[in-house]
């Protein structure tokens, strides 16, 4: 009964897609094209002659979550081919030429078909899950044919369907995982409190990945030209609320050496128009590259894929997501720079956000009068920033670790044969 409600589910999901392809949805468009022929491409490539292992994340930022997993991986046992899939195009389109990796697929839609055919081909000799995407069919069949899986960084909550009444077949999903490593105490608990024993906290890798961008000498040229005698505001990963409450609090802003940056999540062109209607005299990356904007003090970032270095170059930074209701985003890209974070309020659910705000190095802010307060406050005050930035900084650095725990566990078990 369950399954068939679950199938049903997928059915109706994949007729959405199609519908919002046909209505002209590039993302949706995307997503169809990327998965077509998915099998006779996958044989074509060779996959599964060599022995593979299996990594697959949702979307972008949970590839850059296991990015430090697949990378230490890759350098432990070189041998062993590697297969990247996403379910996003957000996450695909931007790394599909990721060479870290040897293949980088959409991953099929969830029907049982597809994962027998797709282990027929791939035949992993160990698959890993980035944070959550619990496909039932994938990982009922990689438990059947005894294939090691993994689910590295888990984060649960109380209101998640496995520790419901009707979540029966969720819950068997876990059981059925070799291991899951989670992010902290309470996500443990809860999965010992429905009997899980197969599971243990390694913490979260994304601050494995954060740390490394210090040596990552990512140079933005246009970047350090724009913000050269001022400070800078970077706005990373925002919506239209972020954006409404940054054109107000920049319509009040009195400080004359301030330059905003504007990286929002989606560059479609419809948003990027409105972000410039909001702030008139603003000009694009794209434009700025072109020698265009000059005198401009907003910069609106229209391509994907720069925020991480981007935030190097920022006074205090802003990240978006924490005025809508899917909460913010990764605020430790910013903290690992030394740098003051500004988030919204909502934000309960992201632990490294409760425990950075706690700490005081993040500030929360509800309207554009609160940013106006404590970017001033930021700005005027040394103290008071250096302060908030060195203890963004040193919980980013007290908190990394958990790539190594995972390749421990790997090599302990011996899942993959020695290079």
């Amino acid at each position: 009964m369950a399954t068939g409600i679950y199938n049903a589910g997928l059915q109706l999901y994949h007729a959405g897609v199609r519908l919002a392809a046909l209505a002209g949805k590039t993302k949706a468009r995307r997503w169809l094209k990327g998965r077509e022929h998915w099998a006779s491409r996958m044989r074509a490539d060779g996959i599964g002659q060599t022995p593979v292992i299996w990594i697959h994340a949702a979307s972008l930022g949970e590839f850059e979550q296991g990015r430090p997993v697949l990378e230490a991986i890759r350098t432990t046992w070189p041998s062993y081919k590697i297969l990247l899939t996403f379910f996003s195009p957000s996450g695909y389109e931007v790394r599909k030429d990721y060479k870290g990796a040897d293949y980088v697929y959409y991953l099929p839609l969830d029907t049982r078909r597809n994962a027998r055919e797709f282990l027929d081909i791939v035949q992993p000799a160990l698959a890993i899950f980035i944070k959550y995407e619990f496909w039932y069919h994938y990982l009922t069949a990689l438990y059947t044919r005894n294939i090691p899986t993994l689910l590295v960084s888990g984060i649960f909550r109380n209101d998640q369907v496995f520790f419901k009444g009707y979540g029966g077949m969720f819950r068997r999903l876990l059981e059925q995982l070799t291991h899951i490593f989670v992010q902290n105490e309470a996500s443990l608990a809860l999965l010992q409190g429905i009997g899980l024993q197969n599971s243990s906290i390694s913490g979260d890798t994304r601050f494995d990945r954060v740390s490394a961008l210090l040596s990552e000498q990512t140079a933005l040229q246009e970047i350090a030209a724009f913000g050269a005698g001022v400070r800078l505001v970077v706005a990373g990963s925002t919506w239209p609320s972020d954006e409404k409450m940054l054109s107000d609090w920049w319509k009040e802003n009195e400080e004359k050496e301030v330059k905003l940056i504007i990286a929002p999540h989606e560059i479609h062109q419809a948003h990027i128009g409105a972000i410039s209607a909001l702030f008139p005299g603003a000009v694009t990356y794209s434009s700025l590259k072109q020698g265009a904007g000059a005198g401009s003090d907003v910069l609106i970032i229209d391509n994907i894929g720069m925020l991480t270095a981007l935030y190097r170059y920022a006074t205090i930074a802003y990240v978006g997501g924490g005025l809508e209701k899917g909460g913010i985003h990764n605020i430790l890209e910013p903290a690992v720079y030394s740098k003051p974070v500004i988030i919204g309020p909502v934000f309960e659910k992201y632990f490294e956000a409760v425990e950075l705000v706690a700490a005081g190095g993040a500030l929360v802010v509800h309207n554009y009068r609160n940013l106006h307060t404590y970017t001033e406050m930021l700005l005027a005050n040394t103290d008071v920033y250096d302060k908030t930035a060195t203890i963004a900084r040193n919980y980013v650095a007290a908190n990394t670790g958990a790539t190594q725990k995972v390749v421990h566990y790997i090599q302990e078990k011996r899942f993959l044969s020695k290079a």
